[in-house]
Parts: C-alpha cells; sequence; structure tokens
C-alpha cells in the first residue's frame, strides 16, 4: 500500500506542526485555494486531476474535531472549502459560514447516492439549494488486537467499559463519536430522540468507560501508531484505523457486528461564505475528489465508501466484500447515523465530554 505510506509519512510529518496550531497549515503549495480539512485527506491520490490541472495540491489547514472548525471559522480564520460530516452540516449552514454550491460546476453531481441525497437537510435544504457534496462514508466501529484479545470478548460494545481493560482503550477526542458510542451501549439508535436520562445514562457510561481509557485520540496517525504499536489493545475508531494498521503488519480486527452495532456517518465538502480563494479552482477541487476513479482509492485504502454511485460500481467486488460494502443494507443494519442532535442537547454534550475526559 504505497499510498498509505505516503500519506502516513505525511502525517507523522505534520503532528508537530498540528500540535503547535488548532488551524495548523501544511507546506503552502497552492495558494490559491485553501482547504480546512481533517489531517491525512490532504492525500494527493484524492485529487489528482486538480493537481494535473493547476500543477499542484492545494493548501491544506487542519482540524481535530467540527465543533473546534466551527469555533475557529466564526472567529475569522479563512478558507475555501471544509470537510464538515452529517451531524455538523445544519449548524454550519445556519450560522451563516457557507454559501450555496453551484451545482451545475460538479460533474457527477447527478451520480451521488440517491440515499444519501434524500437525506433530509444534509446535500440541499428544504427548498432544494445545495450546500453539501456528499463524498466520503464510513462508520466508527469497535478496532481490537487479535493476539491480546478474544473476539468473544467483545461482542459487545459495554467491553470498552469492562475493568478488565483499564488502560488498554482508546476512544476518539471527539464528542460526537464518544456519544455514538455511549448511546448504542444503552441501546439508543436515534440520538436526535435522546430523553435527559437516556444523556445521564450515555454520560454515566462514558464515565466508566474513561477509568479504562489510556489515551483520547486526534487524529488517524494517534489512533494507528497506539495499536501498531501495542500501546493500547481496544478502539472506538474510523474504519482506516484497520486497515492502515493492517498494512503496518499488526494483528488489528475491526468488529462490525457487536450486540449493539457501530455508528455511521457521511462527510463531504462545503464552500465557505467568505471564501478568499479561487472560485474556479474550489470547483475544480470538488470535481477531482468526486471522480469515480477516486473511489478505488478511498474504498481499497481507506476503506471509506465514495459517495459517487460510478465510483462505487467501478471498485473491485472483491474490495467491496472485504471492506463491507458488498451489501448496503447490511452495513446500516443496527446502527446509529449521526445525524444532527437539537442544538441544546450538543452543548450539553460538549460540556459533559469535557468534564469525563478531565475526571469529573
Amino acid at each position: 500500500m504505497k499510498t498509505l505510506t505516503r500519506r502516513l509519512t505525511l502525517t507523522l510529518a505534520l503532528a508537530g506542526t498540528l500540535a503547535a496550531s488548532a488551524a495548523a497549515l501544511a507546506v503552502a503549495e497552492d495558494q490559491g485555494l485553501t482547504i480546512f480539512d481533517w489531517a491525512g485527506y490532504e492525500d494527493p491520490s484524492f485529487h489528482p486531476k486538480y493537481v494535473e490541472k493547476n500543477g499542484d495540491s492545494p493548501t491544506f489547514a487542519f482540524f481535530g474535531d467540527e465543533d473546534e472548525a466551527f469555533e475557529k471559522m466564526r472567529s475569522g480564520f479563512k478558507a475555501d472549502l471544509g470537510h464538515p460530516c452529517s451531524q455538523s452540516v445544519v449548524k454550519w449552514r445556519e450560522a451563516g459560514l457557507l454559501q450555496p454550491l453551484d451545482t451545475s460546476k460538479i460533474t457527477g453531481w447527478n451520480d451521488l447516492n440517491p440515499g444519501i441525497m434524500a437525506m433530509k437537510n444534509l446535500a440541499t435544504d428544504d427548498s432544494g439549494k445545495a450546500w453539501f457534496m456528499p463524498w466520503d462514508w464510513g462508520d466508527t466501529q469497535l478496532t481490537y488486537n487479535s493476539d491480546k484479545i478474544d473476539e468473544k470478548d467483545v461482542q459487545s460494545l459495554k467491553a470498552f467499559a469492562d475493568p478488565k481493560f483499564k488502560d488498554r482503550v482508546s476512544i476518539g477526542d471527539n464528542v460526537d463519536d464518544a456519544y455514538a458510542l455511549a448511546s448504542l451501549a444503552i441501546g439508543l439508535k436515534d440520538w436526535t430522540q435522546m430523553t435527559d436520562d437516556q444523556f445521564s445514562q450515555a454520560s454515566d457510561f462514558l464515565r466508566q468507560v474513561h477509568k479504562n481509557v489510556r489515551l483520547y485520540w486526534t487524529d488517524t496517525t494517534d489512533i494507528v501508531q497506539a495499536l501498531s504499536g501495542g500501546e493500547i489493545d481496544l478502539a472506538w475508531a474510523w474504519n482506516d484505523a484497520t486497515v492502515q494498521s493492517v498494512a503496518n503488519g499488526a494483528p488489528i480486527k475491526a468488529k462490525k457486528d457487536t450486540d449493539e452495532g457501530m455508528s455511521t456517518w457521511v462527510c463531504g465538502y462545503v464552500l465557505f461564505k467568505d471564501a478568499p480563494g479561487n472560485i474556479d479552482k474550489a470547483y475544480d477541487y470538488l470535481n477531482a475528489v468526486n471522480d469515480p476513479e477516486v473511489a478505488k482509492v478511498l474504498v481499497g485504502d481507506w476503506g471509506y465508501g465514495q459517495a459517487n454511485t460510478k465510483g462505487m460500481a467501478g471498485v473491485d467486488q472483491a474490495v467491496l466484500k472485504e471492506k463491507g460494502y458488498d451489501d448496503v443494507q447490511k452495513f446500516v443494519d443496527k446502527t446509529l447515523f449521526q445525524s444532527p442532535v437539537p442544538a441544546d442537547l450538543k452543548l450539553k454534550m460538549i460540556a459533559e465530554f469535557e468534564k469525563i475526559k478531565a475526571g469529573y
């Protein structure tokens, strides 16, 4: 997996920079376009046609989670395109951070997955105006070291709170993934309907998990290093953590069929309202990542699905089966989809998760 190795090397090289600044810039390349993104998505294999047309990759700035990105943008940070996920799109739009997309400039817009496009207030608003181009979709799942943990011991997500895994656990420093885990563990599949009592139950579960946590990972590099290096044995992590750990030769497996299931999400790109760069280059980038050929990289090297149906149709069936995308209905069975939660509930989650991580 040459692409993975290149990406991981680049991300590791950026680690010091990322620690120094929450909106850290990678080495500036094409100054005409800045992408505010998750670390790792700067991999040129995601946008080869952009480089082919413009001569270089865009400049990238990175965030650790979408709430951090939201606050940065509200504080005046400038970028052209951003990469939020399903639970944040409405919040960003209603805050006035975005401008509508001109779908006539996006090649393959009509090839985007109909099921994703039909999700209320995601790609489009009630009037049909487009604000979000879905691109990558996947899940957050139980991930474990098969040399150290017997599969039967992680049949339930409650394993994260089992005292025998003390100091062997890692979950993301990400309120959405944390409460997705907790919601599933208490039997809740639709967190938009979470009651006060269920919020208390979910928070209590996370407090029990905290007792076992060795580290809260902030990006894929963190969790891949921790899993591959044997620092932790049990994680709540994205698809690519397993793919990259296996590429590193580590005995890491994902367990999608726990009793409670897993969490699914859709992420994609938005155009910021005050985008300072070249608008034509912004659409060049959207078209580059939406190219069907990119699906082979996204699925094969990262374990994520591409929202472009033509792209997914072009991926080898054996690869789709290996990554769990051969049966979409099976993929979404027993999952909590990370749809937007009410604003007051999200604020409660953020405040409570900070207390939990601090040991309170």
